[in-house]
Protein backbone atom coordinates (compact mmCIF):
# COMPACT_ATOMS: atom_id res chain seq x y z
CA UNK A 1 0.00 0.00 0.00
CA UNK A 2 1.10 3.70 -0.62
CA UNK A 3 1.97 6.36 1.55
CA UNK A 4 -0.84 8.83 1.98
CA UNK A 5 0.16 11.81 -0.25
CA UNK A 6 2.32 10.10 -2.19
CA UNK A 7 0.31 10.39 -5.43
CA UNK A 8 -0.46 13.87 -5.04
CA UNK A 9 3.53 14.61 -4.48
CA UNK A 10 4.24 12.48 -7.51
CA UNK A 11 1.81 14.56 -9.88
CA UNK A 12 2.87 17.64 -8.48
CA UNK A 13 6.41 17.01 -9.57
CA UNK A 14 5.07 15.56 -12.74
CA UNK A 15 2.88 18.75 -13.00
CA UNK A 16 5.68 21.44 -12.56
CA UNK A 17 8.10 19.67 -14.94
CA UNK A 18 5.73 19.92 -17.50
CA UNK A 19 4.98 23.77 -17.27
CA UNK A 20 8.80 24.35 -17.02
CA UNK A 21 9.07 22.78 -20.39
CA UNK A 22 5.98 23.91 -21.97
CA UNK A 23 7.27 27.27 -23.07
CA UNK A 24 10.36 25.89 -24.17
CA UNK A 25 9.15 23.10 -26.18
CA UNK A 26 6.58 25.89 -27.74
CA UNK A 27 9.16 28.28 -28.85
CA UNK A 28 11.41 25.22 -30.26
CA UNK A 29 8.58 24.60 -32.46
CA UNK A 30 8.68 27.46 -33.98
CA UNK A 31 11.81 26.85 -35.51
CA UNK A 32 10.14 23.79 -37.56
CA UNK A 33 6.98 25.64 -38.91
CA UNK A 34 6.52 28.40 -41.90
CA UNK A 35 3.40 29.61 -40.67
CA UNK A 36 3.65 28.94 -36.66
CA UNK A 37 5.95 32.38 -36.02
CA UNK A 38 7.74 32.86 -32.31
CA UNK A 39 4.80 35.22 -31.18
CA UNK A 40 2.72 32.72 -31.66
CA UNK A 41 4.27 31.01 -28.86
CA UNK A 42 2.50 33.21 -26.35
CA UNK A 43 -0.72 30.61 -26.16
CA UNK A 44 1.38 28.62 -23.88
CA UNK A 45 1.62 31.36 -21.50
CA UNK A 46 -1.75 29.97 -20.12
CA UNK A 47 -1.04 26.16 -19.96
CA UNK A 48 2.37 27.44 -18.39
CA UNK A 49 0.04 28.86 -15.83
CA UNK A 50 -2.38 26.38 -14.76
CA UNK A 51 -0.05 23.07 -14.81
CA UNK A 52 2.65 25.79 -12.64
CA UNK A 53 -0.84 25.96 -10.21
CA UNK A 54 -2.20 22.52 -10.24
CA UNK A 55 1.50 21.78 -9.29
CA UNK A 56 1.67 23.75 -6.36
CA UNK A 57 -1.86 22.77 -5.05
CA UNK A 58 -0.94 19.07 -5.19
CA UNK A 59 1.90 19.24 -3.23
CA UNK A 60 0.16 21.44 -0.58
CA UNK A 61 -2.72 18.26 -0.77
CA UNK A 62 0.57 15.83 -0.22
CA UNK A 63 1.59 17.84 2.15
CA UNK A 64 -1.71 17.97 4.20
CA UNK A 65 -2.50 14.28 3.85
CA UNK A 66 0.63 13.36 5.01
CA UNK A 67 0.21 15.80 7.78
CA UNK A 68 -2.88 14.11 8.94
CA UNK A 69 -1.53 10.59 8.40
CA UNK A 70 0.64 8.12 10.61
CA UNK A 71 2.31 6.29 7.89
CA UNK A 72 5.94 7.98 7.48
CA UNK A 73 6.20 8.62 3.41
CA UNK A 74 8.69 10.56 0.93
CA UNK A 75 5.64 13.00 0.33
CA UNK A 76 6.57 15.76 2.18
CA UNK A 77 9.74 15.90 0.60
CA UNK A 78 8.37 15.06 -3.18
CA UNK A 79 6.01 17.43 -2.68
CA UNK A 80 8.39 20.23 -1.77
CA UNK A 81 10.12 19.22 -5.05
CA UNK A 82 6.87 19.91 -7.14
CA UNK A 83 5.88 23.13 -5.26
CA UNK A 84 9.40 24.19 -6.16
CA UNK A 85 8.89 23.33 -9.76
CA UNK A 86 5.20 25.00 -10.18
CA UNK A 87 6.49 28.30 -8.80
CA UNK A 88 9.54 28.11 -11.00
CA UNK A 89 6.78 27.29 -13.98
CA UNK A 90 4.80 30.40 -12.28
CA UNK A 91 8.04 32.34 -12.67
CA UNK A 92 9.12 31.91 -16.61
CA UNK A 93 4.93 32.33 -17.54
CA UNK A 94 5.39 35.63 -16.10
CA UNK A 95 8.80 36.54 -17.44
CA UNK A 96 7.28 35.42 -20.91
CA UNK A 97 4.25 37.49 -20.57
CA UNK A 98 6.57 40.36 -19.76
CA UNK A 99 8.42 39.53 -22.66
CA UNK A 100 5.29 39.58 -24.93
CA UNK A 101 4.40 43.08 -22.76
CA UNK A 102 7.43 44.65 -23.63
CA UNK A 103 7.26 43.26 -27.16
CA UNK A 104 3.60 44.78 -27.99
CA UNK A 105 4.45 47.97 -26.43
CA UNK A 106 8.04 48.47 -28.81
CA UNK A 107 5.27 47.54 -31.97
CA UNK A 108 2.77 50.13 -30.57
CA UNK A 109 5.56 52.95 -29.63
CA UNK A 110 7.38 51.89 -33.07
CA UNK A 111 4.27 52.23 -35.22
CA UNK A 112 3.13 55.67 -33.69
CA UNK A 113 6.41 57.51 -35.83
Amino acid sequence: MSAPGSGSAVGSVVAGLISIATLPLAIYATRFSGAYELLHAGWAIPIAVGLGIVAIALARRSRIQSAVSLASSRGPGLAGVGRFLGILGLCIAAAALVALGVYGLLEYVGSQE
